[in-house]
């Protein structure tokens, strides 16, 4: 069902990145009339047809200025990456959102959608088709996760009627013109050193671009209704865990690249893991550790989720299959070569 567009404006952080591009881009062919959040000149969210606003996440005053008007906030801004100082994960997912709930207060808005991360509850176990009722807190060494799982705290507690707050936590989104896991998967094959655990499976669910993104607005159109969805945190996924191996070949094989050998016995993998984090941060090296511990431990564990809250209550279906989505993408890099 497309949301009702008699609500007003909806301003949406991160939008010239991966997921609130794509956001964006729905909204607009929903014929919203979008606002985004811009640190710099963004004229590429202009040419699609969205109001580009200045404002930073860490500057209040600009973000009472960007949000005014508006009836809704769609935030996807976070910093990601599982690797750099906590204090600046702290910065940007904590007191970032804490800054753009405070300002749609400010601004009247009576809906908060965050987008948020199922590792907001990834302890670095296996999680197999829990839902949401599992609560763990990621440790703090895991800077991303920590800070998400603090963030999305704190968006699902200012749940109030005058705000209506929930959390999307979409698993592994992936597609075209993916900016971050695609390209290092691609560099590290074409280099050569793409190795794989051995043992498994390894169970997985990761969402399709397009099926998150979608997500995000049947979730304004619930809010907008006043269905009983607020204050609620929702897993999604294609609803259809494959071993994270296989995903990954078949992602190399999209991009015309050989299959990853299996050949790392998982607690060798995660020692060597630790080891070149802890000569990372001795010897102030640049740059990042080749695989970081957090993601050895997601390449060598399931993590798949129970999407029937976000299917019951939110509408959601993943109309793009795994096997679609792999077309698309094969489509879409073969027209850029």
């Amino acid at each position: 069902m497309p949301p009702s567009r008699a609500e007003g404006p909806v301003l949406v952080t991160g939008g010239t990145g991966y997921l609130g591009r794509r956001v964006i881009e729905l909204l607009l062919e929903a014929g919203e009339r979008v606002l985004a959040l811009a640190r710099r000149p963004a004229p590429e969210l202009e040419a699609l047809g969205a109001e580009a606003r200045p404002g930073d996440l860490s500057d209040t005053e600009s973000l009472a200025l960007a949000a005014r008007g508006c009836a809704a906030v769609i935030h996807c801004a976070a910093r990601t990456g599982v690797w750099g100082p906590l204090s600046l994960y702290m910065e940007a997912n904590v007191q970032g959102t804490r800054n753009m709930l405070s300002a749609a207060r400010g601004a009247g808005a009576g809906i908060f959608i965050h987008a948020s991360s199922p590792s907001a509850v990834y302890d670095g176990r296996d999680l197999a088709g829990v839902d949401e009722s599992y609560e763990a807190l990621p440790p703090r060494r895991f800077p991303y996760a920590w800070t998400k799982a603090l963030a999305e705290r704190e968006v699902l507690a200012a749940d109030s009627p005058e705000l209506r707050t929930l959390a999307l936590r979409p698993h592994l989104a992936w597609g075209p013109r993916d900016p971050h896991f695609l390209p290092r998967l691609a560099a590290l094959a074409r280099a050569g050193r793409l190795r794989l655990f051995k043992g498994g499976p390894y169970l997985v669910d990761p969402t399709y671009v397009d099926n998150a993104a979608r997500a995000h607005l049947l979730a304004l159109a619930r809010l907008r209704e006043g269905a009983p969805c607020s204050g609620k945190a929702y897993f999604l996924g294609q609803g259809e865990a494959v071993d994270s191996r296989d995903f990954i070949n078949s992602l190399l094989e999209a991009m015309g690249l050989p299959k990853a050998r299996i050949s790392v016995p998982p607690r060798a993998g995660r020692l060597a893991a630790r080891a070149a984090e802890a000569a990372w941060r001795l010897l102030r090296l640049k740059g990042e550790p080749p695989v970081s511990y957090f993601t050895a431990l997601q390449l060598s564990t399931s993590h798949y989720f129970d999407i029937s809250r976000a299917r019951d209550l939110l509408g959601y279906r993943p109309e793009v299959s795994m096997e679609e989505g792999l077309s698309r993408l094969k489509a879409s890099l073969a027209a850029r070569a």
